[in-house]
């Protein structure tokens, strides 16, 4: 009986000593990562805002760590392909996910089609930027200013139309509010695009009358004269269009709509991964020169650390629902 006793006291000692070395192995490596490159996983086609925002992300981020940052593209499903491998991958710092403000809103639209919790199998390491959306219209769209749009909208529905970049992406509700709060929900249509780049091409090419969309994409279309800006969904005027009016002074005082792009990392991931993350976006969005370039495309520096993201995810959520229920969004 002793024998088996010594075995068993044996074998609990050796299995301590196991889980002290692995548990020691695993502080090792938080305490040195990253000691292999990193993957950015974006769930959207290459060229779009959340892409070309992503990859002056990894730039950054990987001089900071010391490490490469490869920006890899997962798209489809209005990105809910790539938020579900996230979602699935090892919460090790190896595989961080960089997606705008829809990765909020998809789960209030698809509902029970989402395969992964948008909220539970994340964890929010940083909101990095934001940016407002341009209201533009094809210059042949007799209207130059929102009201006069609205008037010419219910004047001769028949002959316009919106256009969004994606379902469920901050565009398309800012169309679908837009519509909703001048009572032209069931009399103008939202055509939906697979991307802003062939939106803003039927809309610079007449085949659709204007829509929302963030300015990194539509502001070289305006400067050009392909298209007319009639507002801005901003709380104050951008330096980038300081003659274009925000939808608060157009007479649309409940408008404030952004774009917001932000860094996630698997649930579960180390507490101290997650810290050395937060630290070096701070630092980055901090920067002078990364303040510039986003500001010459439109965008601003919003930095905020995870428990700040956390509660800013759950109040734009609140935020989304309202809009959602209230223009009646629906996936059909």
């Amino acid at each position: 009986m002793k024998s088996v006793t010594r075995r068993v006291a044996v074998s609990a000692t050796f299995a301590a000593g196991l889980f002290s070395v692995a548990a020691a192995s695993a502080a090792a490596a938080q305490e040195n990562y990253p000691t292999r490159p990193v993957t950015l996983l974006v769930p959207h086609a290459p060229g779009g805002a959340v892409d070309n925002m992503a990859r002056i992300y990894a730039e950054r981020l990987s001089a900071e760590l010391k490490q490469s940052v490869v920006v890899e593209n997962k798209a489809g499903a209005s990105g809910m392909i790539g938020a579900a491998y996230a979602a699935r991958a090892q919460p090790d710092g190896y595989t961080l996910y960089f997606n705008a403000s829809i990765h909020s809103i998809n789960p209030l639209l698809y509902k029970e089609k989402v395969t992964f919790d948008a909220v539970k199998d994340f964890t929010p390491v940083s909101l990095l930027s934001r940016g407002a959306l341009i209201f533009s219209v094809n210059p042949n769209v007799p209207a130059k200013t929102v009201p006069e749009f609205v008037k010419e909208l219910k004047t001769n529905p028949g002959k316009y139309s919106l256009a969004t970049s994606g379902f469920g992406s901050a565009g398309h509700l800012g169309a679908a509010k837009f519509l909703n709060d001048n009572a032209l929900t069931d009399r103008i249509p939202i055509v939906l695009y697979k991307g802003a780049a062939p939106a803003l091409q039927d809309v610079v090419g007449g085949q659709v009358s204007g829509m929302m969309d963030p300015m990194l994409s539509s502001l070289p279309q305006v400067r050009s004269g392909n298209l007319r800006p009639l507002a801005i969904t901003a709380n104050e005027r951008s330096p980038l269009l300081p003659d274009v009016p925000t939808m608060a002074e157009a007479g649309f005082p409940d408008f404030n709509l952004y774009s917001w792009y932000g860094l996630w990392a698997p649930a579960k991931t180390p507490a101290p991964i997650v810290a050395q993350l937060e630290a070096a976006s701070a630092k980055i969005m901090n920067e002078p020169a990364m303040k510039e370039r986003l500001a010459s495309l439109g965008f601003e520096a919003a930095y905020k650390d995870s428990a700040a993201f956390s509660q800013y995810i759950t109040e734009e959520m609140t935020r989304y629902g309202k809009i959602i229920q209230d223009a009646n969004i629906t996936v059909q």
